[in-house]
């Protein structure tokens, strides 16, 4: 975030299946955010924290994003917690698509937001009248999974290692399926993922048991963010690579299937169309807002 900055900047406080983020409105994309700005920002104990940053910004005003202006007229500009930038969050741009709805800029309804992953249509189910309009579920139709060959693709956790199924959703996915969620260990730190040539961005891991009949549970690593709540992505991942195992292809079979995901932070219901693309439906919740004092900015990014 520019040092020069003088007026306090808004903010607002979301999460999806408690993934949560700092959500930063700047239509203009007028507020330069430093990756030391942003980790400033999501600091668990010394900022607002979260596990990410949701910059708005019009499509039209954002270099990266303008091609998509006359499809997508909001960008979701989003970083990871560390600070680094990303393709998409699943979770985060349900979180986006509800700050826009509350502030005024959207109804519900059908809605394309501009992501580094391309345009994501989203639509907001009526009846969004709670706190934070946190009554109707979001859904948000995340492009096709892509499934690269079989690279011999393992994940490590300590003495424990799992073959992983490489899924792309705009953002690269290790799919372990295990025995025990417990044996993930700690997910603070990255697990050990082979070839490392696989994912030369990094990658997030997933860690995947069944509960039952097209029922799943997992917990994630996220790059850049650690072990979070949730993953949106990550569960649309999951759901694809279950489907694989499970010798189902909607594109063969002409007929949608449908996994229930169960993750720390709550539920998401993910559906693979015979198109290939992929759906995922949950909740999202703003839960506060206010504004950042530039005093505490200049001071935590000096």
């Amino acid at each position: 975030m520019s040092t020069s900055q003088t007026a306090p900047i808004a903010f607002l406080k979301g999460h999806g299946t408690e993934n949560d983020f700092v959500v930063v409105p700047d239509p203009d994309n007028a507020i330069a955010l430093s990756a030391r700005a942003v980790a400033a920002l999501c600091d668990r104990r010394a900022g607002i924290g979260g596990d990410g940053l949701l910059h708005v910004v019009r499509s039209a005003a954002h270099p990266e994003a303008r091609a998509m202006a006359d499809d997508a007229e909001w960008f979701m500009d989003y970083r990871n917690a560390d600070g680094s930038i990303a393709e998409m969050c699943g979770n985060g741009v349900r979180v986006f698509a509800r700050h826009l709805q509350r502030a005024g800029h959207v109804e519900a309804g059908d809605l394309a937001v501009a992501t580094r992953a391309g345009v994501k249509r989203v639509y907001l189910a009526a009846g969004s009248d709670g706190p934070g309009g946190a009554d109707g579920d979001i859904t948000v139709r995340m492009g096709r999974a892509l499934l690269p060959g079989d690279e011999g693709v393992s994940v490590s956790v300590g003495d424990r290692t799992w073959p992983a199924r490489h899924v792309d959703m705009g953002n690269p996915h290790a799919v372990a399926f295990v025995e025990d969620l417990a044996h993930a260990g700690s997910l603070h730190s990255a697990p050990a993922v082979t070839p490392a040539s696989a994912y030369p961005a990094g990658v997030n891991a997933e860690f995947v048991v069944d509960v039952g009949p097209r029922h799943l549970a997992m917990r994630v690593h996220e790059r850049g963010s650690g072990e979070t709540r949730s993953c949106g992505t990550g569960a649309c991942a999951v759901a694809v690579a279950a489907a694989r195992r499970d010798g189902l292809d909607p594109a063969v079979t002409g007929a949608p299937v449908t996994y229930t995901v169960d993750l720390p932070g709550g539920r998401l219901v993910i559906t693979e169309l015979p198109d290939g693309s992929v759906e995922m439906a949950g909740p999202a919740v703003i839960v506060a807002e206010g504004y950042i004092d530039p005093v505490w900015c200049e001071t935590a990014i000096a």
